[in-house]
């Protein structure tokens, strides 16, 4: 009985205690049906609607701008903060990014891509416009890749560096190698089946996801059995950035092709003449090309012939040093200031890729002749080597080759055949 009363008191006590409580508690609202009970987001943090439009060529940039809804007016404020653009050189194709809120018709940042890694941002607070010039980074790794001739150079590199190059930086790659080699080598008709080929290449990456290919630092190619090696070196007395592990630079007195762009149709020796339609010596080499392809001469020489000439349509001929002297036909037209008389430098252009007088199509007839008599321009355009580095700057040459025969030493990044 005794332990009933004391828990009662006990009970009554709690019941009082949970009376006082509810007594001074506030009330709260209870949510009304579909209410969330969350702030909503501030204005700083809503979430920003983007697109993107491209300038066309002959557009203005207002104009660009009135297409995506700013007002002339707008636009010209925002142009007018961005001193470092001019107008007048931005490249058709830009690409123009708007941000903006779901609230607001005017955006709140203009974005202009310049390049890949160059930004103009425009950025509207309080109605004030504001301009920032970007130049984002890239960052610079180096790749050995290594491949095997069995049609093209083209299609050989772009075989071995599928993996680590685009499309676009294969095809650079590939005429970059060539205009190394340009000296000794030309990649349209003197590549054979089973050719090798080593570098070492820069690769850059940048924002985005961008990849272009920087230098080549090294190179090796074996053509026809025999392998020379290419090493970039600034020499202060040699001219080139090249050079063999001799130490002879690869710039010679002759390129061995008159076109950068090159494509062999027919080769030095006996041909079915196309359109004569008879057997007969094609003293020469025509390189198939685009018309207008500019042309260009093999070394340095005297301008003694510019005009039409028969079957040979429009020609240039040229006289070089030590007897020789190349023909180029069937020209669409003349480089200006090319006429009798005149001096070229080497790689200077002469004339453009034409189907003048006997030809079925835009091409190029090149000829070599030595001391009188017509050569084969594979074999007689065929140099060893440039000037020697001078022996002040041999210990630094050396010290530079064997750092990059190394590297073009180690295991290839990739390494695929090239298939036809």
């Amino acid at each position: 009985m005794k332990t009933w009363v004391a828990r009662s008191g006990s009970y009554a006590v709690v019941a009082m205690l949970a009376a006082a409580a509810l007594r001074f508690t506030p009330a709260v609202d209870a949510p009304a049906p579909g209410r969330l009970l969350v702030e909503p987001p501030s204005p700083a943090v809503q979430a920003l609607i983007q697109h993107t439009d491209t300038l066309a060529r002959g557009e203005t940039i207002v104009g660009v701008l009135s297409r995506s809804g700013v007002s002339e007016v707008i636009a010209r404020e925002a142009l007018a903060a961005a001193k470092m653009l001019d107008p007048r050189k931005v490249p058709a194709g830009m690409p123009i990014t708007f941000s903006s809120t779901a609230q607001d018709s005017v955006p709140s940042e203009i974005v202009f891509h310049l390049a890949v890694d160059h930004l103009v941002k425009l950025t509207r607070t309080n109605g004030v416009w504001v301009g920032d010039e970007q130049r984002l980074p890239w960052t610079t790794d180096t790749l050995t890749v290594a491949g095997r001739i069995s049609s093209t150079l083209y299609e050989a590199l772009d075989s071995a560096a599928a993996n680590v190059l685009p499309g676009a930086a294969r095809a650079e790659l590939a005429w970059t190698l060539a205009d190394i080699y340009e000296y000794r080598i030309d990649m349209s008709r003197d590549l054979q089946v089973g050719d090798e080929f080593r570098m070492v290449v820069e690769r850059e990456r940048g924002p985005n996801g961008a990849v272009r290919v920087g230098n080549i630092l090294a190179a090796s190619f074996t053509n026809d059995g025999s392998t020379v090696e290419a090493v970039r070196f600034h020499s202060s007395s040699v001219g080139g950035d090249y050079f063999d592990a001799d130490g002879k630079s690869l710039r010679a007195s002759f390129l061995r092709a008159p076109l950068s762009f090159r494509r062999i149709s027919s080769v030095f020796g006996m041909r079915r003449h196309p359109i004569l339609g008879i057997v007969r010596g094609h003293m020469g080499t025509d390189y198939a090309a685009n018309a207008g392809t500019p042309v260009r001469a093999v070394g340095d020489a005297t301008v003694i012939f510019a005009g039409r000439k028969g079957g040979y349509g429009n020609m240039v001929i040229l006289r070089h040093r030590n007897g020789y002297i190349t023909r180029h036909g069937h020209l669409r037209g003349f480089a200006k200031g090319i006429r009798a008389g005149k001096h070229v430098a080497i790689g200077e252009t002469i004339g453009y890729v034409g189907t003048t007088g006997l030809s079925t199509g835009p091409h190029l007839h090149f000829e070599v002749i030595v001391n009188g008599v017509q050569k084969d321009p594979r074999v007689a355009l065929r140099v060893k080597g440039g000037d020697p580095i001078p022996g002040g700057e041999r210990r630094r040459f050396l010290a530079q080759r064997d750092e990059m025969v190394a590297l073009l030493d180690r295991t290839p990044d990739v390494q695929q055949l090239a298939l036809r």
